[in-house]
């Protein structure tokens, strides 16, 4: 992890890239769009004393985001159960340059939801904890 860019998306609190910043991360984006979750998140960020060189706040829609400044080897995705947003948000995240060449996605759904195809990823794990499934996945470029 040491070095990584990371992009957590629907980041919530920031738990996620707080703590890959924590284990050696040189920056982490942050995608959140709900107004409460957002002060939280700036809130945990000025706690732990991450400034806006190292964690960058993005207050918008992860299904349209913004050009990526730069494209991250680690992804957290954590969107709401039941929308159906992992089969949207991947393409969008990797047409907007957040995608690096052999990234990695951690990708949280409902146990009991459907997984889209996801074309250009490549499972590498899956998990499923209580209500949860954690499936970690690799770019392939395609």
């Amino acid at each position: 992890m040491e070095g990584a860019l990371v992009l957590d998306a629907f980041a919530g609190t920031g738990a996620l890239g707080l703590e890959a910043l924590s284990r050696g991360a040189s920056r982490a984006c942050f995608i959140e769009r709900d107004r409460a979750a957002l002060a939280v998140l700036r809130a945990n960020l000025a706690a732990c004393r991450v400034g806006e060189t190292e964690g960058r706040v993005i207050a918008g829609d992860a299904t349209r985001p913004p050009r990526a400044e730069s494209a991250c080897g680690l992804i957290f995705l954590d969107p709401p159960y039941g929308a159906g947003l992992p089969g949207m948000v991947l393409p969008a995240l990797r047409g907007a340059g957040w995608v690096a060449p052999g990234a990695l996605c951690c990708l949280e759904t409902g146990r009991a939801e459907d997984m889209p195809d996801l074309p250009g990823w490549e499972p590498l794990a899956e998990r499923e904890h209580g209500a949860a499934r954690v499936l970690v996945l690799r770019d392939t470029g395609a």
